[in-house]
């Protein structure tokens, strides 16, 4: 278990749209390994030296979708919303290189508070959209729609996810951008009884004919607080090494599709606008002793 430094010569913030206080933490055994806190949640994981390596579960089972969305190698066009520190956008371009990026990030003061302190490799070609994910979306340039391999969804206001990020109309707004085969990864983080996560397997399935989920076994006994990522597409996901790679992660998780998901989703209404509710909140005790999922 490794342990970050968490000390009054952590790089701070305070950020001016939400008030919170953002940190970055160096992991006390691997210099160059940083982790961004923000209102006491640990966000992202960032390996300077090594940005291919991705430190945090739920962002390694999104870095295999990467890995599988196209050829090895080849360049894709990806939209991230949701910016942290940047960390699945420095995967794209370490593996990818040449994709196109756009990440789209509330926080103005984030983005420059990690830029300032973990700067991005110099060929990455990231255009960062300042603004509320939902309105950015609808005002992407107009070439990008259904030219977009890849949109990631990881939106959080501190611990939380706020509703209009959750619904079906939220995800209509997505569907248009994709290309022909290309993938949308949500991250949800839910707790015991998975309420919210299976609200959001039904919402994705009302929009997307294919949705498959990632998460660990305790997660599907609805066991205790985690992450649950979602994928879903028009085409069939492109998913058969997925289950073999999960396999070799630290922590193993379970690729959950076909009628196993009908079981999971066990009905769930589907999410709009007018029932839409915020992820629901972790114990903050989750996170005292082991930031993210290393």
């Amino acid at each position: 278990m490794r342990a970050n430094r968490d000390d009054s010569s952590a790089p701070t913030r305070t950020l001016s749209a939400s008030g919170f206080n953002a940190r970055l933490d160096e992991d006390r055994h691997e210099p160059g390994v940083w982790t961004l806190v923000v209102d006491g949640t640990p966000q992202s994981s960032v390996d300077m030296e090594h940005p291919e390596v991705l430190h945090f579960e739920y962002v390694r089972r999104i870095g295999h979708a990467i890995d599988l969305v196209a050829p090895e190698g080849q360049p894709i066009t990806a939209v991230h919303l949701g910016g942290g520190a940047l960390t699945l956008p420095r995967y794209v371009a370490a593996t990818r290189p040449g994709s196109r990026q756009q990440a789209v990030e509330l926080e103005s003061d984030l983005v420059d508070f990690v830029r300032e302190n973990l700067p991005l490799p110099r060929n990455a070609q990231l255009r960062i959209r300042h603004g509320d994910a939902r309105e950015v979306l609808a005002k992407l340039p107009s070439g990008l729609r259904g030219s977009v391999d890849l949109v990631v969804v990881d939106i959080f206001s501190g611990a939380r996810t706020p509703a209009h990020v959750t619904s079906r109309e939220f995800y209509g707004l997505i569907a248009p951008l994709l290309s022909a085969s290309g993938i949308v990864a949500v991250n949800v983080a839910d707790g015991a009884g998975l309420a919210f996560a299976r609200g959001q397997a039904s919402t994705l399935q009302s929009v997307f004919p294919h949705v498959a989920i990632a998460t660990d076994t305790q997660m599907l006994k609805a066991k205790r607080f985690g992450n649950v990522v979602m994928f879903a597409s028009a085409a069939e996901l492109p998913f058969d090494r997925m289950p073999r790679l999960m396999a070799a992660d630290p922590a193993h998780a379970k690729l959950v599709t076909g009628r196993e998901l009908e079981n999971f989703i066990a009905g769930a209404p589907i999410v709009t606008d007018a029932t839409a509710i915020p992820s629901p909140p972790p114990a903050r005790s989750i996170f005292l002793t082991k930031p993210g999922g290393r």
